[in-house]
């Protein structure tokens, strides 16, 4: 790091240990202020916003906008994936977020809790017997996965594919990876759209294939699959690492874990504070002022790049006392895990409901739950967007 009058606060390059555990990074930059850039493999600055009040006013702010498509030098940006409510502006954001929240309501959500309640067992079920697993494998991925899945109405997806291509979209390892993950994902997901409307049925994604307005607006064959990509990978990713970090959170932490054991009525509280602690999102995707924006002190120039860090914001002393504690009574309202503002998280209802039973139900069945510290070679997903570990061995 160097002094705030730099150009660049803070260089990622190199440092392998900020993938682990980059809280320490964002505490020593909210301490000299709110607001700084950094400079990564891809980009020589960028905007970061690590103070809570700060970042969750950036998350509403009219002036700054999410379509970087023509901003951004990169070639997937006409893809039809990113043709999603999170890469648009009002008026286009209002439109889809209209269409799809039609069919995607709290009616349907909460009617599901009895099937991810028996998802839930069955994986346990198969989990046990072996006496240790990987976490992520077992329970964190498949329980989400099959839960949007059905919801979606493509039970027979083939989800070894879909997930890799998801890791590589989200969490890259190489540009040209990213760049034949976007477009083998917007063909995968243009042929079940295709498929939806050849035997619709009365599912999800069939409601979207057909829903109208009272204008008879509709969703464009683009439109959809970006519908598609944005349900199915943020209807599943975030919830995966939802329970992963939470669990490890639990772990790391004998006396909360032992709390939740002793009144597992904790656990709408626990989940809050899992979100706050070490949520699955560690950065929300890119804005960009359309004006010379003022941010915390600093003046961001109208059209570069701005990251609202959630994890940074949600550490933040000023909004959250002894903000390092991993605390299930907190009651950690207003947390910024799900976003904020019109691109709140449509699915944050979904996942906290799958969260809560998935971790209850698992702390219930092994009362000896412990990390497979034999097995536990750390495995932290790349980049600054996603925030989990790829496999978390435990054992009980």
């Amino acid at each position: 790091m160097s002094d705030v009058s730099s150009q660049v606060d803070l260089d990622l390059r190199g440092i392998e240990e900020f993938t682990a555990n980059p809280y320490p990074y964002y505490a020593r930059l909210r301490a000299r202020g709110p607001v700084h850039t950094i400079r990564t493999d891809e980009f020589e600055r960028i905007w970061l916003v690590v103070g809570y009040d700060e970042g969750r006013a950036a998350l509403a702010d009219p002036r700054f906008s999410k379509e970087w498509r023509g901003r951004m030098d990169w070639a997937d940006g006409d893809d039809p994936i990113f043709a999603n409510m999170l890469e648009l502006d009002a008026p286009r954001h209002t439109r889809l977020r209209k269409l799809v929240t039609r069919e995607f309501t709290a009616r349907r959500v909460e009617a599901l809790r009895p099937r991810i309640q028996q998802i839930t067992d069955g994986l346990l079920d198969a989990m046990l017997p072996a006496g240790r697993a990987d976490l992520v494998d077992a329970l964190a991925f498949p329980l989400p996965m099959t839960v949007i899945c059905e919801l979606i109405g493509v039970p027979d997806l083939d989800r070894n594919t879909f997930r890799r291509l998801s890791n590589d979209v989200l969490t890259p390892s190489t540009p040209t990876e990213e760049s034949t993950a976007v477009a083998a994902m917007g063909a995968y997901l243009g042929e079940l759209i295709e498929d939806k409307r050849r035997s619709p049925g009365d599912d999800l994604m069939s409601a979207l294939v057909r829903t109208r307005d009272e204008e008879g607006d509709a969703l464009s064959p683009d439109e959809l699959v970006g519908m598609a990509f944005l349900l199915l990978v943020a209807g599943h990713e975030t919830t995966v690492n939802l329970i992963s970090n939470g669990v490890r959170a639990l772990l790391d932490h004998p006396d909360q874990l032992a709390a939740l054991r002793a009144d597992l009525d904790l656990i709408d509280g626990a989940v809050e504070e899992m979100l706050r602690y070490d949520g699955p999102v560690e950065t929300a995707t890119f804005r960009f002022p359309r004006e010379p924006v003022e941010i915390g002190g600093r003046t961001v120039p109208a059209g570069d790049p701005v990251l609202v860090c959630l994890a940074g914001a949600d550490r933040d002393p000023g909004r959250y006392p002894e903000p390092d504690r991993f605390d299930i009574c907190r009651g950690p309202q207003g947390h910024l895990a799900f976003g904020h503002g019109m691109h709140f998280c449509l699915g944050a209802p979904l996942a906290r409901l799958e969260g809560r039973i998935a971790i209850r139900a698992l702390l219930e069945r092994c009362p000896g739950l412990a990390l497979d510290e034999s097995a536990w070679l750390p495995d932290w997903r790349p980049g600054l967007l996603m925030r989990g570990v790829r496999t978390l061995p435990v054992r009980w």
